[in-house]
Formats: C-alpha cells, sequence, structure tokens
C-alpha cells in the first residue's frame, strides 16, 4: 500500500532484508499505516545512501511532506551515522534521519531472542509511548540522537 503523497508521510529505506523485517514489524504497530512505506532492501549501506541520493532528494525536493528513515548497519563503526549525514543535502537534514542496530540486526535478534517484526513492533511501541525499552538496548542507544529528532517530526504523523 502506498503512502497518501498530499499529507506528511515517511519513506523507510532499509540496507537489507533483515531490516526491512525490522522496517515492517514498526509498521504494522502504526495507528496511520498509510503514512509510512518500507521500501525494497537496497543491498547494502553505501547503496541506501547511493540509491537516497539517485532517487529521492529531487522526490523530496518536489514533496515537502516526505520524510525519509535511512535504515542501515552500523558494523561496529562508530562514524557511520556521521559519514551518512555527511552525504545528506543540508536543505533536507531535517527530514532524512539515519538509525541503525550498532553491529547488525542479527546481532541484535540473537541477543534478544525474538524475531526482526517482534523487535520492530517494539521499537513502534517505544515511539509511540516515548519510552526506551528497546531503544535502549546496547545495540540501539547510539541512536537517541536520531530517535529524539524522529520522536519531534515523525511520531505525530504516525501515531
Amino acid at each position: 500500500m502506498s503512502v497518501n503523497r498530499d499529507r506528511p508521510h515517511v519513506f523507510v529505506l532499509p540496507e537489507d532484508d533483515a531490516n526491512r523485517q525490522l522496517a515492517n514489524g514498526f509498521h504494522l504497530e502504526l495507528d496511520l499505516i498509510r503514512q509510512m512505506q518500507v521500501l525494497l532492501p537496497a543491498g547494502g549501506w553505501i547503496e541506501v545512501l547511493r540509491r537516497f541520493l539517485a532517487d529521492h532528494v529531487a522526490e523530496m525536493d518536489r514533496n515537502q511532506h516526505r520524510y525519509m528513515v535511512l535504515l542501515i548497519d552500523f558494523d561496529g563503526k562508530n562514524d557511520r551515522v556521521d559519514e551518512a549525514k555527511a552525504k545528506i543535502p543540508n536543505r533536507l537534514i531535517d527530514r532524512v534521519f539515519v538509525l541503525g542496530v550498532r553491529t547488525d540486526p542479527e546481532t541484535l535478534r540473537a541477543d534478544l531472542g525474538y524475531s526482526y517484526e517482534q523487535i520492530g513492533r517494539e521499537m513502534a511501541e517505544d515511539c509511540r509511548e516515548e519510552t526506551d525499552t528497546i531503544w535502549g538496548h546496547d545495540l540501539l542507544r547510539h541512536n537517541s540522537g536520531e530517535i529524539a529528532r524522529l520522536r519531534q517530526h515523525v511520531r505525530p504523523i504516525l501515531f
């Protein structure tokens, strides 16, 4: 199901299938399901950035209602978010969010012991309730700055 492009909406561009499943779990918990769309996996974090720049920047310029979440693995690299954000045009920085597991979703799933979809559902519940039950996990807490921005800008669109 596609989003209503005349209203504020969120596109999620996942790096891989594990991240897509996280996003799908999140999507299942939304109050306003038509305001979020999970795109096909890009096939690597570099490809997420390339596709964002090639396919989505111009669309975001044309549609001021669009927000983007770039869902990538940080692969244990502390500077990954800064490297990704450096590629985002300044005029869009307030509408683009870079999130991901500090290592990879497989490690998070193994640590928590449940499915990607369930993890995504818990992420959505944290966003809805403004709690940090799942987002406070060691493999996710590095997202706190982006989550604060996301709650400010995107939470009213989705919940």
